[in-house]
């Protein structure tokens, strides 16, 4: 009866087939502690692991919670005093009537009053914008053409990428200095043009006070830009290739594709570049040492070298204590909206 029910339906009947079950679930478990046995033999003399019980050792368990902060806190430390501990300070030496050496007596806010009436600080801060802006926008466009350029799997793309890194790797002080040299209409640019002839030729933005501060902008740039375009060729090598064959399948063109899928999914990345930009401006001072001096006259200074002309050099520690209190709020004015659109843009995106 059942061997006829089995060849015409081609199916166990129910009792037969719930007995079938029940009977591997019985067997399921001496199976699992067999296997378990002869997997765990090896390893442990009564059945245990040797990692079983390093986990239910109190040592090992006391060890995995406090090795990693152990080995975080001299970082830590090192972060409060020596970053946050001279923040707090700088804020407070703003406030007293240091001169060449520090003076703890509160003096209120007569130090800012004093650098806000500087026609030398307004004038590093609007070279901050006239330097700033032209950097930004420059290092950013010609570091992602670099960027989608290289991603094309060109020829030589590890030599063309050692190129645009290489100035990065040279400090401001080397950057600034071979770009007076270059830019001098002494020996630079301008006297190799005229040794070949084009003797109506003239750079001479050096010692042009209007032009001064973009002879820094093109020096920076210079320096700055392998390493954005080694910032978006990561992005864009994190980007799926099958996005690309999926939307070249429906039509759309190289330049397309990037403009309207490619770049759009790396606004992390932009978010990363802008904040490091950003940083470089308000923090640059060495560049502008070596290459302008912040002439002629001040009309290429930057609040970074205003800030330590008034500290070391004119003797006025609490001025310059001020100025660099208003370099960090530039920083967190900065970062602030940058931080908040970019957790804004991430909250849509889940």
């Amino acid at each position: 009866m059942r061997a006829s029910h089995v060849l015409q339906t081609g199916r166990l009947p129910a009792r037969a087939l719930s007995a079938v079950r029940l009977r591997r679930r019985a067997a399921a478990p001496a199976i699992l502690l067999q296997e378990s046995k002869h997997v765990a033999a090896p390893l442990g003399g009564n059945g245990t692991s040797a990692a079983a019980a390093r986990r239910t050792s109190p040592l090992s368990a006391l060890a995995d919670r406090w090795i990693p902060k152990l080995v975080l806190a001299p970082s830590i430390a090192i972060a409060l005093v020596f970053i946050y501990g001279f923040i707090v300070i700088t804020s407070y030496l703003s406030m007293t009537n240091s001169r060449l050496l520090p003076n703890y007596t509160f003096d209120g806010f007569g130090r800012y009053s004093d650098l806000f009436g500087n026609d030398v600080w307004w004038t590093s801060a609007a070279n901050l914008g006239w330097f700033g802006i032209p950097f930004i926008v420059i290092c950013v466009v010609l570091g992602l053409l670099l960027a989608i350029l290289l991603d094309q799997q060109i020829r030589n793309e590890g030599a063309l990428r050692a190129v645009f890194l290489y100035p990065m790797a040279l400090s401001f002080i080397v950057t600034g200095t071979a770009w007076q040299w270059i830019l001098n209409p002494g020996l630079g640019l301008e006297k190799v043009m005229h040794d070949w002839g084009f003797t109506n030729f003239s750079f001479g933005w050096l010692d042009d006070p209007d032009k001064a501060i973009f002879c820094v902008v093109i020096a920076a740039v210079w320096q700055s830009t392998g390493f954005v375009m080694a910032l978006f060729l990561a992005g864009l090598r994190g980007v799926d290739g099958e996005i690309f064959k999926a939307a070249q399948v429906d039509g759309a063109t190289l330049p397309t594709i990037y403009r309207k899928i490619v770049i759009p999914s790396m606004r992390p990345v932009f978010f990363s570049v802008l904040l490091i930009l950003c940083h470089i401006t308000i923090k640059t001072f060495d560049l502008v040492v070596a290459l302008t001096a912040g002439g002629p006259g001040t009309s290429s200074s930057l609040p970074a070298m205003f800030m330590y002309t008034y500290s070391f050099n004119r003797g006025q520690l609490g001025v310059g204590a001020a100025s660099s209190v208003m370099m960090l709020a530039t920083v967190v004015a900065v970062l602030v909206p940058l931080m908040y659109l970019e957790s804004r843009s991430t909250r849509n995106a889940a």
